[in-house]
């Protein structure tokens, strides 16, 4: 069942179970995302991530628990799923009125994004980052309590994935949005989120805050320290870790 957050969480989880036939997917779990908190949620292919997200979008419904949702939610998936028929502008606002304070809003959210000048642009001018960034201004256009992030970078190069990072680390410090992010990603996770998720088997394998101020360095050794534990969760042994010495390699 979905019904609205208190004032004390922006979304809720209270003992959530999903289940496709025998697979349990999610199994009994619980999370509480307070308002303007940032959390990213990790894990192996086919931990829950996905369902997750499309519980808190309503798309599904739980087979035992509770999800508590704000009134306002919007998605940034990893396509930006721009309508091509339709200008950057419209696009923005699609599915809303076409009024003045709307198209206002439009060039307002484009400007916030280093879009402007792309308004009456189409789609298939833009690169990715760019339709990105229209994906971000179509998402927060909406003033959403909670922003969910679907892999929103996966299919961008590293130098614009890491400027996307800061775009998203500007626009969310000035909206403030609740934000929960699906990444496989850790360098991802640990440079944007507030909390780390980690899902393993349906369950919340680790819970973890990143008390690191922003902006954060892979240098850090409170950073490096986090990484190498949530690479040791994922049962992958970090690359810079020495070799174990045995009798033979002392």
């Amino acid at each position: 069942m979905s019904v609205p957050t208190t004032v004390h969480a922006a979304a809720r989880l209270d003992h959530v179970t999903k289940a496709y036939g025998d697979n349990r997917v999610l199994d009994s779990i619980d999370l509480t995302i307070a308002p303007g908190e940032f959390v990213a949620v990790l894990g192996p292919s086919g931990t829950g991530k996905t369902t997750l997200l499309r519980l808190l979008n309503g798309f599904e419904q739980p087979d035992a628990g509770d999800i508590l949702v704000p009134p306002r939610v919007t998605t940034v998936y990893q396509e930006p799923r721009l309508v091509p028929a339709h200008r950057v502008a419209r696009n923005v606002i699609l599915g809303q009125r076409r009024t003045k304070a709307h198209r206002e809003a439009a060039l307002a959210a484009l400007s916030e994004v280093g879009l402007e000048r792309h308004a009456r642009s189409w789609p298939a001018t833009l690169s990715g980052g760019e339709a990105q960034r229209v994906a971000l201004a179509r998402a927060l256009v909406r003033d959403p309590q909670l922003l969910l992030l679907d892999e929103p970078f996966a299919a961008l190069d590293a130098l614009t994935r890491l400027k996307m990072h800061d775009l998203l680390d500007r626009l969310r410090a000035r909206h403030r949005p609740a934000v929960l992010l699906v990444t496989h990603d850790i360098d991802e996770a640990i440079r944007l989120a507030d909390r780390i998720v980690m899902l393993r088997s349906g369950s919340v394998a680790i819970d973890v805050r990143v008390d690191v101020e922003h902006p954060r360095t892979i240098t850090d050794p409170r950073v490096v320290e986090l990484r190498e534990r949530l690479l040791a969760e994922l049962g992958i042994v970090p690359a810079s870790t020495p070799p174990v010495p045995t009798k033979e390699n002392p």
